[in-house]
Parts: C-alpha cells; structure tokens; sequence
C-alpha cells in the first residue's frame, strides 16, 4: 500500500462520516427537542447504558454530561442484570445506545423501565427494532454505511453516537445557562481548570501593593516600585481608589526634572488594564496579551479599589498558556 493510497483511504472515512453528520444534522428534529426536555426536567440521574462500542460511547456521553452540569452516570447492562439495576430510580432517565436496536444484554433494562415507569430515550439506527419500540423517544441514526471496506465494524455509527451525546450535552448545557464558573467547579484540574480559576485565585493580596497618594514625592514613590519589584505603582486617593499608574514607561516620558514632581504628575490617569476579582484567568491572559500596550502586571480592581495584584508569571506557573 502505497503512501498516496494510505492518505486516500484516512479521507474516504473522513467523508463518509462527515457526510453521515450532515445528515443527521439536517435529519434532527422534534425528538430531539423532547429527549432534551425529559433529561432537563428529570428529577434523578441520567443513566446511560449499552454494550460493545456503544457501550463505551455511552461512557463519554455520561462523562461529558457530568461535566457539563448534568448528573450522569454509566450502567453496564450486564451488570444491571446481576444487580446494578438496583442503581437505577424511578426518577431517573436512561439513555440506551445500540445500533440495531436488538441488543440482548439491553433487555433487562428495557424491562425495568418499563416496570417502574422509567422514561427511556433510545439511540439507534434502526427504527422498528426492539429497543426503539419500548423506547418513550427514539433518536434515530440516519441509515449510513460503516467506513470499513471489508470489515462491517463500527465507525461511523459510533461517530454518530458520539456527535448525538454531543449535541445532547450542550443543548442540555444551555438550556440551563450553565457558566464558565459553573464549568470551573466540574473541572479544577488540568489545563482547563487552570484557565478557569480566577484573578482573586492568583492574585497577591494587599499587604503586596505597591501604593502611593497622588502627592507623594517621586523619589519616595521609587522606593516604593523598587521595594515592591512589580514595575509599577498604583496612585490612590482617600478613599482607597485607583486614580492612575506609574510604569517605566511613565518615568522615561518624565525623565526630566522626574524628582521634581509628584506621583500624581507623571502617573497615567484611569489605567484602561485592570482586572475585577472574578475574571477568569483565561481572560486576564488575554488582557494582558491584548495591544496596545501588553502589559505584565495588571490590579485587581473591587469597585474601584486595588485589593490585589495579577503578574504573568502567576499565570504561567498556574499553567494558563
């Protein structure tokens, strides 16, 4: 097999499966819309179940529903029969996943929802098969073909599995108005739980702030940047609030005559970079990284006040990059 025939065959799967998501999406209708509704309106857990292949699929599904606000779990169907039907509520929501409907391990779950009157969403690709006749909603796999040659193994109906549990996780996500702060709760850890943790999370507090009053003499201002090691003073007035900011660039724009005036002089009025408590750390990178200008150090700034200060190195070793 040549190097050209190995990149041809990656691209007929490719587009066999994209064009199996085309249409399914333009297939998605009012079950859907329903199958959404009944998982939001549950009382209990969304139980999600199958065998083989879709028996994995159905454990991301579970996964991806957890993270995202809904309570889920995934239910081995053969271990349902030795027991773990017991796991299952009557407020509960099963979602089960088979492609020909006719999965046997799956009939003791189909019975149990119907005893106990347990709302049943199938996921299929065969309409008249048993799981999609006991099923209250069917969500039907469009009739496409597997992207194997020679070999019927599940590809593309588990690609479209996934895409619906998917479809089904952030329409459930939105239909709550779950936030990045809520996201942030599910996932403290990693990448994304670093992107998620917020200014007041990483910032250095007050006794760290490098502060003057705006007639604070130059020189004493100085001291306290140099002390501070944070390139930059904040000019405060009275009452605690942010006027402006001194950087290095403000003292080579007042390098004449720079001990002759005062913090309020060379300062640049209403600093445009600040930082409310709770943006998240993603956010502030982007502040930081943002021209014109970027900046290394931003306050954190509670209604008008400075309670804390933001560097990138803070960032950085909380892994937001």
């Amino acid at each position: 097999m040549t190097l050209k025939d190995t990149i041809a065959v990656g691209r007929r799967v490719l587009e066999t499966e994209a064009e199996a998501l085309g249409r399914m999406a333009a297939e998605l209708g009012e079950p859907f819309a329903k199958a959404v509704e009944t998982l939001f309106t549950a009382r209990g857990r969304v139980i999600c179940t199958g065998m083989g292949k879709s028996g994995h699929v159905a454990r991301k599904i579970a996964a991806t529903l957890a993270s995202t606000g809904s309570t889920a779990m995934f239910v081995h169907p053969s271990e349902a029969s030795h027991g773990d039907l017991g796991m299952i509520g009557q407020d509960d929501v099963i979602l089960a996943l088979s492609k020909t409907g006719e999965t046997r391990e799956l009939a003791d779950v189909i019975a149990y929802a119907a005893r106990f009157d347990i709302p049943l969403i199938a996921l299929t690709a065969a309409a008249d098969g048993t799981l999609a006749r006991a099923a209250d909603i069917v969500l039907l796999l469009p009739d496409a073909a597997e992207a194997t040659d020679a070999v019927n193994a599940p590809t593309t109906s588990t690609t479209l599995q996934m895409a619906m549990g998917d479809a089904l996780a952030v329409a459930l996500l939105e239909r709550r108005g779950f936030k990045p702060h809520d996201f942030k709760v599910l996932h403290p850890g990693g990448k994304l739980g670093a992107m998620l943790r917020t200014a007041a999370d990483l910032m250095h507090g007050r006794e760290e702030l490098p502060l003057v009053a705006p007639d604070t003499p130059m020189r004493q201002a100085l001291l306290v940047m140099t002390q501070m090691r944070w390139g930059i003073v904040g000019v405060v007035d009275g009452g605690g609030r942010l006027l402006g900011a001194i950087t290095d660039g403000d003292l080579r724009r007042h390098i004449d005559g720079l001990m002759d005036h005062t913090a309020g002089e060379v300062m640049t009025a209403g600093p445009k970079k600040t930082v409310a408590p709770g943006m998240l750390a993603g956010e502030a990178l982007a502040l930081m990284s943002d021209p014109p200008p970027a900046v290394t150090v931003l306050f954190v700034v509670d209604d008008a006040k400075p309670v804390g200060i933001l560097h990138v190195h803070d960032l950085l070793r909380a892994g937001v990059m």
